[in-house]
């Protein structure tokens, strides 16, 4: 406390000077009571935001469960709680107690019979035999290399004498000793599971006696890319012509810069691409001028206004409103919770109903929801989303009027899931280069599934130099 001045003695100070003391004493309690009043205003914001921190303590925690965070942040979604099996585990086609069922076309068959009665001795022939039962054994036989030496000959001509060098075989041409069925097994494990340039080396030497350095990896990698960069091309202009674009993004590392890994999709192609801004210019950049019809994804701006129509992801939706509803608004977010969940269920069905009945469904659809955004809830979650839907309420039913338009953005978040696979298990790509080439590899991948190709034959096709993406 600051130590208080000695009083003066009043007796001895003239009328102007008790005048003045006056003054600044009453300036003094002017300059206190604006302190106090100030003080008091803090006081009342602090123990308003107290309140607040304690009322969000009280709170659950967000989870990909009710909420739009993502499973590679913060807590994991809650497992579904499955009843144990009451019984015994159904058994097989071929064996009792096993789940698997027989191969349709076995690779050998071993036929294994009694040569004698085990009661008697006598001995048994062929045709006292009948099947007791059948099972199926695999086995993996040893990998090993294949080596195709080439002796390329150059033939000296009788007539004029010049030398004619033989053509190179197709496929074996010279250069890298590894065929593409090497360089796609590297690829698939390096890009597909997330395997290390170490362990890879390690790999190879182990399970196929190959003796391939994480130098050599590193090369057949970059003699690969313009393979899967034209492939991209084609994909790439496929999905410039597309009517309907799903996008999504999700962060990456990239020399431990920040940068985004964003997706766009739909039922025939997936492009993937790795920037360092989240910015709608990334857009731009890959849809280069084409304006499909509708464009699905959730509510980030940067995936706004690209497109004449706009489905927002009804999933995300869902999982907001029921992390509302955990977070205390019994208002709004239950009835709009509902609401979703019966649009949801409409669009399993969009396309076997009828224009008419599509219609009529968005008719209700409408109505209803003006009735919801009626209510007025107190809960500061239910009044977040009830001001969200007053501003895209025309985009959460646009399944209805294009029934080739899916309700939700699953398919984006499926293709960038392995992304935040990769990322965990390897923290991010050393160069620009590695995060193109895996972009790529993702882009032939996913666009390939929707061809019925799986990853590792799309990879080998694509080396072969055989596209992946059906004409169209």
């Amino acid at each position: 406390m600051t130590p208080l001045a000695p009083r003066p003695d009043l007796s001895q100070l003239s009328h102007d000077q008790k005048d003045a003391l006056i003054h600044a004493l009453l300036d003094r309690v002017d300059a206190l009571v604006a302190e106090v009043a100030a003080l008091r205003a803090e006081n009342a914001r602090l123990t308003a935001r107290v309140a607040e921190l304690e009322a969000r303590l009280k709170e659950p925690p967000k989870t990909p469960d009710n909420s739009s965070t993502p499973p590679s942040k913060g807590q994991k979604a809650n497992r579904n709680t499955k009843e144990k099996r009451a019984g015994p585990r159904a058994g097989s086609v071929g064996r009792k107690g096993g789940g698997r069922g027989l191969a349709m076309e076995p690779d050998q068959f071993v036929s294994a019979k009694a040569a004698s009665c085990r009661h008697c001795g006598t001995v048994l022939g062929d045709g006292d035999h009948v099947l007791h039962g059948r099972y199926d054994k695999i086995d993996l036989p040893p990998v090993r290399p294949v080596v195709t030496r080439v002796e390329r000959y150059a033939g000296c001509c009788p007539c004029c004498g010049g030398m004619t060098v033989a053509p190179v075989p197709e496929g074996l041409e010279d250069g890298s000793p590894f065929g593409p069925g090497i360089v796609a097994a590297a690829i698939y494990l390096r890009f597909v599971h997330a395997i290390s340039y170490q362990r890879l080396s390690r790999l190879f030497r182990h399970l196929f006696a190959l003796s391939v350095s994480e130098g050599a990896l590193d090369g057949m990698f970059r003699r690969a890319k313009p393979r899967f960069d034209g492939e991209v091309g084609a994909i790439l202009a496929r999905l410039r012509r597309s009517r309907i674009v799903c996008s999504d993004e999700t962060g990456v590392r990239i020399d431990g810069r920040s940068c985004w890994n964003w997706v766009f999709q739909n039922d025939a192609v997936v492009i993937h691409v790795i920037r360092k801004t989240r910015a709608a210019a990334v857009v731009a950049e890959v849809m280069d001028g084409h304006r499909p019809a509708i464009w699905v994804s959730d509510l980030y701006g940067g995936q706004q206004g690209h497109a004449d129509g706009w489905q927002i992801c009804l999933a995300h939706q869902l999982r907001d409103c029921k992390y509302a509803v955990e977070a205390g608004d019994a208002v709004f977010a239950p009835r709009m919770k509902a609401l979703l969940l019966r649009a949801v269920v409409i669009a399993r069905r969009r396309k076997e109903l009828a224009e008419s009945t599509r219609r009529e469904y968005r008719r209700r659809l409408d109505r209803d929801l003006d009735a919801v955004m009626a209510m007025a809830p107190e809960n500061r979650h239910g009044k977040r989303l009830r001001k969200r839907y007053a501003k895209v309420r025309g985009h959460l039913f646009t399944f209805l009027e294009h029934p080739e338009v899916a309700p939700d953005n699953n398919g984006s978040e499926r293709e960038l899931r392995p992304t935040a696979t990769y990322r965990k298990v390897t923290g991010g790509f050393r160069s620009d280069w590695g995060a193109d080439f895996f972009a790529a590899i993702k882009s032939v991948i996913g666009t390939a599934n929707r061809n019925g190709i799986d990853a590792h034959a799309a990879i080998l096709s694509t080396l072969r130099g055989n596209p992946v993406l059906a004409p169209g």
